[in-house]
Parts: C-alpha cells; sequence; structure tokens
C-alpha cells in the first residue's frame, strides 16, 4: 500500500434509525410506535418496531400497511431530517473540531486529534458518546477503522457477540475486517448484481481479483469500490464550516401567558434578529419559530415570506403562533418559557433589492396585504392555488398569504401532472361555487332523472330550475360522466356529472348523487 493510498484513520459517528427517530421526536410520537416514512410511495425508512413487523426498506405503502395494521405512515421530509441532526453536530463540534456531516444522523471526523487529545481512540469515541446522551440521544454508535467506509461498517456492525457501542478496528486491519461482508455494501446495485453473477458475492472476493482486470472490466467507478472493498479508502474527511448562528431566543422569568406580553417583550430580540441577518448580507424568507412552555411541551412551526422577513414580519408570526384560539393553534396550554425564532432559508440580501426601475407596485400590494394581515390574522388573507382534482372544487387551494400550499410547490406541481380520470373535460366552469347549491332536474311529465349502473338515463332532461329559481326549459346538456371514488371504502362514493344549458344560455356544471341533482359550478 503506498503513501497515497494509505487511508485517514477516521471515527464514525452513527444514530441508528435517525429519520424515524427525528419525525418521532417531532410530532410527539411514542418512540416505540411502528413508523415509515415514506418517499415516492415506497417506505424510505421504518422504526426498528415496524421492522419487527415485516416492514423493510423500499416496500411499496399499502405492503407496508398489510405487514403492520397499526404502522404509522408519514411523508418522509428531509428538511426536517437535517434540522433536527443540526444540533447533534453542533454539539460534537464542541468537544471535536473538524467534523464531515455524511447525512442526517451519521458524521465522521479524523482520529488523530482527538484520540491525542482524550488519551486514546477509545476514550476520544466515548467522549463522543457522552456528548450526544447530554442531547438526548442514547444510542448512537462508533466505529473507528482505516478510512470513512471501513469505520461506516465497524459502527453499523451487529452480532449477539457485539454488543458494546464503540467498534475499534486495528489500524492496517480493515481488509481484514472488510473481507467477509458482502457485495451489496458497495452501493453500486448495478456492480453488486454483475459481481453475484460472476461469483463474486464478498468484498473479500472482489479484493482478490487484480487491479488491472478490474480498471479494463469494470472502469473507473469498479476501481474506487475495488479500492474500499480492499480497504484503501481513498476519501478524505472534509469537515464543515460551522454555520454562523442567527437564531434569537428569549426566555421567560416568570413564565407568560398573554399575547400581548409575548410580543412588547420579543420586538427587541426580533429587531436584532433581522439586525444580524443583514449584518451578514442575508434576509430571511422563511423562519421557524419554536414555542416552549412550563409544563415541558414544545410546538414549531415555519413560516414563509412572498418577499423577506422584517422585525415587525417576525413579530406578527410570534403572535400568530401563540394566539390562535387562546393558544389552541400551537397546542399550548400553559404559560410560555421560551422563544426561539431561527432562519430556516436564506437569500443574499442583493437578491431581493429594487431593481433599476423600482419596483414600488409590487411593495405596495405587499405592503397592503401584510398590514391586513396583521389586523385580521394570519388566515385572514388568502390566495387561490391551482392543484389536480377530479371536481372543480377539489382543484382550488386557499393559502394564507405569505405561506406554500400543504406539501410545498412541489406537492402541487405533482398533484396537477397526474392524469385524474373521470375529471371535467375542458373548459373548466369560472364560477365554482364554495358550497354545491341544490337544483331540480326532471324529465317529461316531471319524471325523475336518474342513471343506472350501466350510466343509462331514465329519462330525458327537459326541465332545470337553479337554487331559489322557477323551472325552465333545457336547451342542451351532456352527460352523464361517471366517477367511482375509492370504490374499495365504505366511505367511497359514486357519482354522474353533467354540462347542462338552460333557456336563458347559461351553463352550469351539474352533478348527481345519491341524495339527488346538485350545481356545483356555472360557465359564465
Amino acid at each position: 500500500m503506498t503513501a497515497s493510498m494509505s487511508p485517514v484513520r477516521s471515527i464514525l459517528l452513527w444514530c441508528p434509525d435517525w429519520p424515524t427517530n427525528a419525525a418521532a421526536a417531532e410530532l410527539g410520537l411514542a418512540p416505540g410506535a411502528p413508523l415509515a416514512l415514506i418517499e415516492r410511495g415506497d417506505v424510505f425508512a421504518c422504526s426498528a418496531a415496524a421492522r419487527s413487523e415485516g416492514v423493510r426498506r423500499g416496500l411499496r405503502v399499502r405492503e407496508a400497511q398489510s405487514r403492520c395494521t397499526d404502522l404509522v405512515v408519514l411523508p418522509y421530509d428531509p428538511v426536517l431530517d437535517h434540522r433536527v441532526f443540526e444540533p447533534v453536530v453542533a454539539a460534537v463540534e464542541q468537544i471535536v473540531p473538524g467534523v464531515e456531516l455524511s447525512r442526517p444522523g451519521t458524521c465522521v471526523m479524523r482520529a488523530r486529534g482527538p484520540s491525542r487529545y482524550y488519551g486514546g481512540e477509545r476514550q476520544a469515541a466515548q467522549a463522543l458518546l457522552d456528548t450526544l446522551a447530554g442531547v438526548g440521544v442514547s444510542d448512537a454508535r462508533v466505529g473507528i477503522a482505516d478510512g470513512p467506509f471501513a469505520a461506516e461498517q465497524a459502527a453499523k456492525l451487529h452480532s449477539p457477540t457485539v454488543t458494546d457501542a464503540i467498534r475499534i478496528v486495528p489500524a492496517g486491519r480493515s481488509p481484514e475486517f472488510l473481507a467477509p461482508f458482502g457485495v451489496e455494501l458497495l452501493e453500486r446495485p448495478e456492480l453488486a448484481t454483475l459481481l453475484r453473477r460472476l461469483g463474486i458475492h464478498t468484498l473479500g472476493s472482489f479484493a482478490a481479483l487484480d487491479d488491472m482486470q478490474v480498471r479494463d472490466r469494470f472502469g473507473p467507478h469498479g476501481v474506487l469500490a475495488h479500492r474500499l472493498a480492499s480497504g484503501f479508502d481513498p476519501s478524505d474527511v472534509d469537515a464543515r464550516v460551522p454555520p454562523a448562528d442567527h437564531s434569537s431566543v428569549l426566555e421567560f422569568e416568570p413564565p407568560l401567558d398573554r399575547v400581548d406580553q409575548i410580543a412588547f417583550a420579543f420586538r427587541t430580540a426580533a429587531e436584532e434578529f433581522v439586525a444580524r441577518l443583514q449584518a451578514s448580507s442575508l434576509v430571511a424568507t422563511a423562519i421557524r419559530i419554536n414555542v416552549s412552555t412550563e409544563n415541558g411541551d414544545s410546538r414549531s412551526r415555519t413560516w414563509l415570506h412572498p418577499r423577506w422577513f422584517t422585525a415587525g414580519d417576525v413579530l406578527d408570526r410570534v403572535r400568530w403562533q401563540v394566539q390562535g384560539a387562546g393558544l389552541a393553534e400551537s397546542g399550548l396550554n400553559s404559560a410560555i418559557t421560551r422563544l426561539r425564532v431561527e432562519p430556516e432559508s436564506v437569500d443574499p440580501a442583493g437578491n431581493h433589492e429594487a431593481g433599476l426601475y423600482g419596483g414600488a407596485t409590487d411593495e405596495r400590494i405587499h405592503s397592503g396585504l401584510s398590514r391586513v394581515q396583521s389586523m385580521v390574522g394570519h388566515t385572514g388573507v388568502l390566495t387561490a392555488r391551482i392543484a389536480g382534482g377530479r371536481q372543480p372544487s377539489d382543484r382550488r387551494i386557499l393559502v394564507p398569504w405569505g405561506d406554500l400550499p400543504p406539501g410545498g410547490e412541489a406537492s402541487v406541481r405533482a398533484s396537477q401532472a397526474l392524469p385524474w380520470p373521470g375529471r371535467v373535460p375542458g373548459p373548466p366552469p369560472a364560477t365554482v361555487f364554495p358550497e354545491r347549491r341544490r337544483v331540480l332536474v326532471s324529465g317529461t311529465g316531471g319524471a325523475d332523472v336518474a342513471v343506472d349502473d350501466r350510466g343509462e338515463l331514465s329519462a330525458v332532461p327537459v326541465s332545470f330550475a337553479e337554487p331559489g329559481g322557477r323551472p325552465g326549459a333545457v336547451s342542451a346538456w351532456a352527460g352523464p360522466w361517471p366517477v367511482t371514488e375509492r370504490w374499495w371504502d365504505a366511505g367511497g362514493r359514486r357519482l354522474n356529472r353533467f354540462q347542462l344549458v338552460d333557456e336563458s344560455g347559461g351553463a352550469w356544471l351539474l352533478v348527481l348523487d345519491d341524495s339527488g341533482w346538485w350545481a356545483e359550478a356555472r360557465y359564465d
């Protein structure tokens, strides 16, 4: 092994089941609850309780739920994953500088400095575990080996004979340690499949191949995987630069239970929060407010802004979060002891400077709506967004001014792209009623107009009466377009839609269900 190929002695810190633990802690779920996080319809991560019931990563949601009937299913939120892990990394950086964040739940650092400072590699690892226990992470594991790859396998090694949270692979013994592991640990599925077809199932067998043959057969990516399997990890530890702390924290002693007191007390902190960002030439486009109460309860919420937050905007969000209906909106039921505001999304201030010809119109609109919102409350000013759906009423989403729609912009775009079989053909109606209205549609002689299971009408519509109006003749009609929603569920429904033109030329979108005829929208 040449000096250029000598791996860096590394310490890897691993927090098992971090995505599910972070989500459970954020939502206040029981630690032992069976939980699965879903990404693109598949299980991204699952808790130990869910795995004991047969849930595995990569399963479809329905199959996972069939294996564990009381499974709690939540969407995977990478932002939450990183945000909850940030205090853990910050605590580690207090005792060991030069930490590289591999992913939420895993970080790596060079072993040389910490082992010298603490008197050995095991002593350094124990100091890390003690630090994590102090911030509430009690099940962390540490692996120490030549290179981050071998150190990660050491940290994740689990067997009846390995119960210690610290696993140390002696220097120069990484090839021997890695040899029994399967080739799937290289996290290169195509290469692993090809190696197994060639009869190579372990890292040791792959490492035994000649370097030149590996390069000729598998290319540069195969050469890198071969070095990892051989224990010659060429990657170095790329220590991150700890981000500046722009958050504002205010402790209340004694605790406060009145909104006006809390807002007045936090006014100076809000101004300092914005001033610190401005000193770094930054503006906050999203902030996170965490409220703690004297009974130990804690609730967080992310607030967005259509432009960027001023001190007054921050103060408004603080007031709205602790106000609501009493304290019900935040789920708080006792006096507040601590308030923390931190930027969740920042942007260079130069991106928000007024253009050469100004931006006064947008600024007036924003100032006016924000002013009204500060008087009537967060949900008092709404903007409309168009999403996907079968019914026109399903496609309209009302969002408070400055907020993203539920699930974010990506969720709205994804819902618009779905096929939505059975949706109303275009052009869409101009007026969609907030609540559908009862109407009367009848056939010749006042006969009821119904639709059978085969989609046949019992009578031709000849009379129509709009809400509160007198019956009139039907000029034209089209339909039915049947829709069956959630046919597998007892709460599902079957309905038929019609387009109808009355004698005055007004066009309507009608729905016929088990309860009768309804007007859902009008074509103006």
